[in-house]
């Protein structure tokens, strides 16, 4: 299968073409159907920069239903059985989109609030400001084995779980793509740390994305940033003139580990005791808990020892916080100049000797 291309033409034909369970990832920004009936105007009576275009034009809401099952069967064709769809939109088709994506039976893991930090303002001032899209995540199907790289979203978000509500800037300034006349190249350019944290949370390096509706190529340039394939379909001309160059532009990192974030239970295993055969912690050190509240010695076999008990590092752990589970590899610390380090930090020097 050809992978890093650009093709011209309608996505469900050019879906066709490619064989079953191909891609790992698709990432779809169809069509609105916005039903615009006037153009909109500011207060001051000059025309919004909106998206006015025949492409998000259909002949009510039946025919929008018939458009998004076509796709959404060719799209499920192709992805792997282990692969992940995510598909964004606004109010006005989203509710639809995902109703459809139920009945063809996807599966779906989360809907993510995409915040928008700068939304355009509501020039009638009839209803709330729109300030956010929405984006579906689902699998194939309920048992699929998709990938979620939970640990890279972890440390995206400063080592805390990431939320299903992104606040994001829209796409601005530099980022936003001008024709030679220095309007918009395409109305709805989304912003890359959109796709940044979608394409990093549901893929590995070297897999596979796919954009039916690739725009102005943000879902190719940025699966190219972080060394992933990709494939794009536009069947605008104009629009792929201006994906490729873009996407030219853009320089495929050449060392793969700074961009994949292996998930923690696929690491070599390390017993504790494997600290103590190496020298790493002497039988006799103290740990303590983070806030020195508790505290246990190393037994030269690879357990702890508190005042009343001794056990794994796990089970000392809970016993003395009254605990029913205890995680031994983040509660316990050592000493190091006066401040207190994790113990974890000791397993992962050995990891990384083993990989």
């Amino acid at each position: 299968m050809e992978v890093n291309v650009i093709k011209v033409g309608d996505c469900v034909e050019l879906m066709a073409e490619l064989p079953e369970g191909s891609v790992d990832m698709i990432f779809a920004d169809p069509p609105y159907n916005l039903q615009l009936e006037n153009e909109l105007l500011r207060p001051n009576q000059t025309r919004v920069d909106g998206v006015d275009n025949d492409w998000d034009k259909f002949d009510g809401f039946k025919a929008y239903d018939d458009f998004t099952r076509a796709w959404m069967r060719a799209a499920r064709r192709v992805l792997r059985e282990d692969g992940s769809l995510w598909v964004i939109g606004s109010y006005h088709n989203i509710f639809r989109v995902g109703a459809i994506l139920q009945d063809l039976e996807y599966w779906i893991l989360n809907d993510v609030v995409w915040r928008k930090t700068n939304p355009m303002p509501n020039f009638r001032g009839r209803r709330f400001t729109n300030a956010h899209e929405t984006l579906i995540w689902a699998a194939k199907d309920k048992d699929a084995r998709y990938t979620f790289n939970y640990d890279a979203m972890k440390s995206l978000n400063d080592d805390l779980q990431m939320r299903s509500d992104w606040l994001i800037p829209i796409c601005s300034g530099g980022e936003r793509l001008k024709d030679a006349d220095g309007h918009k190249a395409h109305p709805t350019q989304k912003p890359e740390a959109l796709l940044h944290r979608a394409i990093l949370a549901a893929t590995r390096p070297g897999q596979v994305v796919l954009d039916p509706f690739l725009g102005s190529g943000t879902t190719a340039a940025v699966a190219k940033k972080l060394g992933r394939g990709y494939i794009g379909f536009e069947r605008d001309e104009s629009y792929v003139e201006i994906a490729r160059k873009r996407i030219g532009r853009v320089r495929r990192i050449g060392d793969l580990s700074l961009v994949d974030t292996p998930s923690k239970r696929e690491q070599p295993r390390v017993p504790f005791g494997t600290l103590v055969e190496r020298g790493l912690l002497e039988p006799g050190t103290v740990l303590y808990s983070p806030n020195r509240r508790w505290s246990a010695r190393v037994r030269a076999d690879g357990t702890l020892i508190s005042a009343d008990f001794k056990g794994s590092i796990h089970q000392v752990g809970a016993h003395v916080q009254g605990a029913p589970a205890c995680n031994g590899w983040q509660f316990w610390c050592f000493p190091v100049e006066g401040k207190l380090v994790s113990i974890d930090l000791l397993r992962e020097k050995i990891r990384a000797e083993m990989n």
